[in-house]
């Protein structure tokens, strides 16, 4: 089943004060260390969403490694990133699109592949990480999905539409919700390594 990953990296960073997509995490950037994440999972294809800092962060990304698409409305929030990688991959022959966030170091290729196996098993259902808490992103979305997450609006990506679809989703259970979004939490990170 074609499934592929797109990972959202156009935001502007605003509680970091900086780019974190180019925060070095062990010699290279914290969005190349999801790339490689991403490129080295069982996925068909691996497509990353970029906008604020684009020049500086296409710069960052070894060419052709994966497609880049620019968002040019990623002020608008996270939505934007989504709907763009949706309309991309609706003139493809995509039948599941993965969804995972530039800024969560924690998440694993053998997670994404156990959303991905999931999804082969269960491929008219969301297969979604489920946090001790909430659902959340990495998550796999069917392809019969895609409008619904055209609609998403502003900066709330796609944990509202998945606890607005609870029953429609095979939870893959992870320890800790975490992803970088301030300078405290980088530092942590990385006395965490």
């Amino acid at each position: 089943m074609k499934t592929a990953i797109l990972i959202l990296a156009a935001g502007k960073s605003s509680r970091m004060g900086r780019p974190k997509q180019l925060l070095p995490i062990k010699h290279k950037t914290l969005l190349n260390s999801a790339i490689d994440t991403a490129l080295a999972s069982n996925c068909s294809d691996v497509i990353c969403v970029i906008g604020a800092y684009r020049y500086k962060i296409k710069a960052s990304i070894p060419s052709n490694s994966v497609k880049l698409l620019e968002n040019s409305n990623f002020e608008h929030g996270l939505s934007t990133s989504i709907i763009e990688g949706v309309n991309y991959l609706e003139k493809t022959n995509c039948e599941g699109l993965l969804i995972m966030l530039a800024d969560q170091p924690k998440i694993s290729t053998s997670h994404l592949n156990q959303l991905l196996s999931s999804f082969e098993n269960h491929p008219s259902q969301i297969s979604a990480t489920a946090y001790p808490n909430s659902l959340g992103v990495p998550a796999v979305f069917p392809k019969r999905f895609f409008e619904g997450l055209k609609q998403l609006k502003g900066d709330k990506g796609a944990k509202d539409f998945l606890n607005s679809r609870y029953h429609q989703i095979v939870q893959i259970k992870h320890s800790q919700l975490f992803d970088i979004d301030t300078i405290q939490d980088y530092e942590d990170y990385l006395k965490s390594l």
